[in-house]
């Protein structure tokens, strides 16, 4: 996963791709963003990135994000999913490639 700052998010405007938000000191995003990097092995094709929310306030706000960890899914440029509940590699496999497929 790239990791993107708060300006660089903006070249999302037109991708299908999946965006990652964490903060460091939190023990469920660690472990979310492992669940994540076996995902983004798994899935070829798809971008994967990834942002610190702490630097990136204007960003959480304007897009409304409600807690950390959170998957953002971006279909040609719009936000078309936003996931909190981190269940499992095999969920978080499955509902992207849903999410792609439709």
């Amino acid at each position: 996963m790239q990791e993107l700052q708060e300006r660089e998010m903006q070249m999302l405007g037109d991708q299908t791709c999946l965006l990652y938000l964490y903060t460091p000191f939190c023990g469920t995003c660690q472990l979310a963003g492992k669940m994540l990097e076996v995902v983004d092995n798994l899935i070829i094709g798809v971008p994967f990135y990834k942002n610190n929310l702490n630097y990136s306030p204007t960003f959480a706000e304007q897009q409304k994000i409600k807690s950390v960890p959170c998957l953002v899914f971006y279909k040609k440029g719009q936000i078309v999913k936003k996931e909190y509940a981190f269940h499992s590699v095999s969920y978080l496999y499955d509902m992207i490639k849903q999410i792609i497929a439709d």
